[in-house]
């Protein structure tokens, strides 16, 4: 591991501002590095314990799926399994695993493995597995919990029986936070999983080193499975919170890669021929959580009356720069079941007014707004944004004092229901209107992904009954009943659905964002 590290730093210094040529690569040629610069930490490496989109793009290069996502689509592809059945019923889920394939630590990756890996989130909790219970409907016991048994039939089969059908579940499987981690290491390193997953994958790159808030260094998995891959050498993700920040390391050929950029700074990057701009496709909402659980918010006329304060479109004006549409549902356009229908919340102070004195507060009242700390895909600047919306309240009498803490106690707090609302937002896991709509509003995801606390009979008997519908036409009109009513229950300001942007050198080759916000980075080259 000394030796490890040592080489680790080396390729590190060469690859970035120290010794740099400025292309990814040591000023000798011999290896590619590269830097990507990111807007803020991964909260844990252990994929099944994140929810955060920034974990999820390192784990995601050092774990892997026994089914996958297209190159820059959610469709279902072969991973670590090459092929699988389903039975007339939907309830069996036979795969057949991939041969010759090994985890990092020499071990062999098996149909035990898979199995190991599932019992472990079975039988786990909301606060160690929060996307397990949100996916799979609880965890073993549950009366929810769709995944009945999980067995090995032989060494490279495993079979999934399930209690009842579930439309979504292979783009579930595929998920990043179901990714197989090695019984070896589950064993070895238990929760310390989570701080180095030290040879714990079947991926590209392997884990070296994490140094939190600075930086965190992968390197190549010189015996992957696909022998042609990784072409990179090694991979830094760098936290450089400042967008702004972030595109100079670009320009100056400290960075590689970045995320998060301002849409403003669009034209910065087209008429620079030292880089190219990327379009991540947008599957994302970004959003004003109101936490229907404290007063005054657990009344709906006060939630409508924040829908109707808050001028939407002055905010995308001033802070998207048109990459982005005013959201009004709680899912992007471009998820099959979208009802466009519902009649958008417009801005109006008038009616805001009206709706607060109705319910009791004709002189407004005092809030805290919590502001994210850290540039996100669906909200490129939450302080101004913030900023944006307190003046708005103010017009209606709602005085909102703005707070914020560092990202992953932001997150940790608002899951506990600690914020009387929240920005914050979703980059979509699978493309399937379950993975939104159950996940972020259901009352199964209280104290996980449902950090509004937003709880409806109505609303969750219609969501796993389209959780089980497998007709797509009868399946899409669910989720569109069910947008009804979360409309005019109001637990979110729904804000925008973006186009997130990077940028990158111009030497960067096959680079695809994936519109879930985790990147694939085995087939990228530096030129």
């Amino acid at each position: 591991m000394l030796v490890i590290l040592v080489v680790s730093s080396v390729l590190y210094g060469c690859g970035g501002s120290e010794g740099s040529s400025g292309d990814g690569k040591k000023d000798n040629g011999d290896a590619k590095v590269l830097i990507f610069g990111r807007g803020g930490d991964s909260v844990g490496l252990d994929p099944g314990t994140v929810t955060d989109g920034e974990s999820f793009k390192v784990t995601k290069n050092i774990f892997e799926t026994i089914v996958k996502f297209g190159e820059q689509d959610t469709d279902v592809n072969p991973g670590l399994a090459e092929d699988w059945k389903v039975s007339e019923d939907g309830l069996t889920y036979k795969f057949m695993l991939r041969e010759g394939v090994k985890f990092q630590d020499g071990t062999d990756f098996n149909a035990d493995a898979v199995v190991k890996n599932f019992e472990r989130w079975m039988n786990g909790d909301a606060d160690k597995f929060p996307y397990y219970g949100s996916m799979f409907g609880g965890f073993k016991g549950d009366e929810g919990h769709v995944i009945k048994e999980v067995k090995a039939v032989d060494e490279k089969t495993v079979e999934f029986t399930l209690k009842r059908p579930q439309a979504p579940f292979l783009k579930n499987v595929a998920m990043s936070p179901f990714a197989i981690v090695s019984p070896k290491a589950i064993d070895e390193l238990g929760d310390k999983l989570a701080e180095g997953p030290t040879d714990a994958g079947t991926g590209p790159f392997k884990f070296v080193e994490w140094k939190r808030n600075d930086k965190i260094v992968l390197e190549k998995n010189e015996d992957y499975w696909n022998k042609d891959l990784p072409k990179l050498d090694q991979v830094v993700f760098k936290s450089i919170p400042e967008n702004s920040a972030r595109l100079n390391a670009l320009i100056s050929g400290e960075i590689d890669l970045a995320d998060g950029v301002n849409p403003s700074d669009a034209s910065k990057v087209d008429s620079d021929d030292n880089l190219q701009l990327f379009e991540r496709p947008s599957m994302n909402v970004g959003y004003l959580g109101l936490t229907s659980t404290r007063e005054p918010f657990d009344d709906p006329k006060v939630r409508q009356a924040v829908n109707y304060a808050i001028n939407k479109q002055e905010i995308i004006d001033a802070f998207f720069e048109g990459k982005a549409n005013i959201a009004k549902n709680p899912m992007p356009p471009v998820i099959a079941g979208y009802n466009d229908d519902v009649e958008a919340y417009e801005y109006n102070p008038e009616k805001a007014k009206e709706l607060l004195a109705e319910a009791g507060h004709p002189d407004g009242f005092e809030m805290e707004l919590w502001a994210m700390p850290v540039p996100r895909p669906y909200m490129p600047d939450g302080q101004k944004v913030a900023e944006a919306m307190q003046a708005d309240l103010a017009e209606v009498g709602i005085k909102a004092k703005i707070v914020s803490y560092e990202w992953a106690t932001y997150l940790e707090k608002a899951k506990n229901g600690e914020a009387d609302a929240f920005l914050l937002g979703w980059t979509g896991d699978n493309g399937d209107a379950d993975n939104f709509l159950y996940v972020l509003l259901d009352k199964d995801n209280i104290g996980s992904n449902n950090y509004s606390y937003y709880s409806n009979d109505k609303v969750h008997d219609i969501l796993i009954d389209a959780q089980t519908e497998v007709d797509p036409a009868k399946r899409e009109e669910l989720y569109k009943q069910a947008q009804e009513i979360i409309h005019e229950d109001a637990p979110w300001v729904p804000i925008a659905h973006s186009t997130p942007l990077l940028a990158g050198s111009s030497k960067l080759k096959n680079f695809k964002p994936h519109p879930t916000g985790s990147d694939w980075l085995g087939g990228v080259d530096i030129e």
